[in-house]
């Protein structure tokens, strides 16, 4: 027969849709042409793969060949089609046998010698083989990467004549092993390296209890850095589901991730001149960015003013939907995105602003200039936002605080009741804010207080709310009191002081 049919997989955002090579082989002059919507790496393959085939002892046909990369309007990049399109004509030749392909998928670029290499995003095709009952055959170095989507339906081939060995015998190829998991809890900062700010660490506890968003304050030499490099050392293990999102998105980037990795939770920290695409994401082949790749974890942006306010902006519709839409003229890719988001800020452009010793020396001018470099609908989607003083010299003597550990016990205890309610409290619908965040006549006069004081917005009092109804869950109570209520307008306070003039 002069006609195979091999599956692979494309790349569409963190997407895996199925592509059919068609191969055809006909009477006539002899030619290779390659059609369905192929860019230039896949036009290029037909080199690519004459040499491997020729170098690995086989024949090319002297025929006119073509190949059909369906469905037609799906674009194909990269060199992933190799192994596909190279068994193709050795099936369609008769070289290899057509029966059992059917049930194998083909991922991986073929060197000129015949060997196999890896590509970027096979992670989303190994899930995507799985649910469709075919076993996945890509590059060695893909192994332990695909292994994460389900290592008893992924293969690797290191060369292409192993791909042709699992064609004539099919139990030629062993099953990929999953990774050795190379992280422990004791490579994270610990929170007993910070002394003092107890009101701040108190946040941090509050803000990993119920997934909030935190801003810091502060003069430099606060903590502000130290505290917020301690969240992911207070934050619970990753589930498998979440790992597998997070690690989705990580082999989908340009710089891909480490499988022996892919428990750990992310945390990002793009440096202040990043771009607004490269924290949205881009590209005319889209990638994620930084809050992509931050996706169930930590978006740590360091100095916030000094970030580009176009740059800024582009984290508000994110951090309401938790997903990113990257629209292009010929398609629209979408990013999952649901990232907490911690950031810290001096306040002023001297960053000494309140100090009792008086060395700020910004004007009033400098620093509503300095401070309206962050909108006010940004800050009012950071729920827990804290002041910090500088610690006296005896509390920077005193015995270590806390250490993570035992922070991380009461947020997981906290997490727990949570998941009773089928979300984290910073992700509570409108529909469900009241009916968990429940108030009495005395909070609700408290809370009506504080807008009309602080001039809060309805946002905010629903932040107010989910605050307050963590702070409640830490401690271990079913009902919101007016001490929880209290706390979590406290945390509020700073935004009058905060937001532009």
């Amino acid at each position: 027969m002069s006609l195979a049919v091999i599956y692979s997989r494309a790349q569409l955002g963190i997407q895996a849709p199925l592509v059919f090579v068609e191969v055809h082989l006909s009477n006539g002059l002899p030619a290779l042409s390659i059609v369905g919507l192929p860019e230039t790496a896949v036009r290029e393959s037909k080199d690519r793969v004459r040499s491997a085939l020729l170098n690995s002892g086989f024949e090319f046909p002297a025929r006119r060949i073509t190949i059909n990369l369906a469905p037609a309007e799906l674009p194909k990049q990269g060199g992933r089609y190799d192994l596909a399109i190279a068994l193709g004509i050795l099936a369609a030749s008769g070289q290899v046998p057509l029966e059992p392909l059917p049930t194998y998928e083909f991922v991986a670029e073929l060197a000129l010698s015949g060997a196999t290499r890896p590509v970027h995003g096979v992670l989303s095709s190994a899930v995507a083989a799985k649910e469709s009952g075919r076993q996945l055959i890509c590059a060695p170095g893909n192994c332990h990467e695909a292994s994460l989507g389900g290592p008893d339906s992924v293969r690797s081939a290191a060369h292409l004549l192993d791909a042709c060995r699992q064609l004539h015998e099919p139990a030629t190829l062993s099953v990929a092993a999953p990774p050795e998991l190379q992280f422990s809890a004791a490579e994270i900062p610990d929170l007993r390296d910070v002394s003092g700010q107890q009101q701040a660490r108190r946040a941090l506890e509050v803000a990993a209890a119920g997934a909030h968003n935190l801003l810091f304050s502060g003069p430099p030499g606060t903590g502000k850095t130290l505290l917020a490099s301690r969240l992911p050392g207070i934050l619970p293990e990753l589930s498998d589901g979440e790992a597998l999102e997070a690690a989705s998105v990580a082999s989908v980037s340009s710089a891909g991730f480490s499988p022996q990795h892919w428990k750990q939770r992310p945390f990002r920290a793009p440096h202040h001149s990043a771009s607004a695409v490269a924290l949205v994401g881009g590209g005319s082949t889209p990638r994620p960015g930084e809050i992509s790749l931050a996706h169930q974890g930590v978006l740590f942006l360091d100095e916030l003013p000094e970030f580009q306010r176009q740059a800024l902006e582009t984290l508000r519709e994110p951090m309401e939907t938790g997903y990113v839409t990257i629209s292009r003229a010929a398609r629209q890719t979408v990013f999952p995105a649901c990232f907490q988001l911690v950031a810290t800020m001096n306040p002023c452009p001297c960053g000494f602003l309140g100090d009792p010793n008086g060395r700020c020396r910004c004007t009033a001018d400098q620093i509503q200039r300095y401070r309206q470099r962050i909108s006010g609908p940004l800050l009012d989607r950071i729920d827990l936002q804290v002041n910090m003083l500088r610690v006296p010299w005896r509390q920077l003597e005193a015995p270590a605080s806390e250490a993570s550990a035992t922070v991380r016990q009461r947020v997981l205890q906290a997490r727990d009741r949570q998941a009773s309610r089928g979300t984290l409290n910073a992700r509570l619908p409108t529909e469900k804010i009241h009916a968990h965040c429940s108030l009495d006549q005395s909070q609700r006069n408290l809370l009506e207080k504080a807008v009309q004081h602080f001039c809060l917005s309805p946002r905010a009092v629903h932040g107010i709310l989910k605050v307050s109804r963590t702070i409640a869950d830490l401690a271990g109570e079913q009902h919101v009191g007016n001490l929880h209520l209290q706390e979590a307008i406290g945390y509020r306070c700073t935004e009058k002081t905060a937001a532009p003039a």
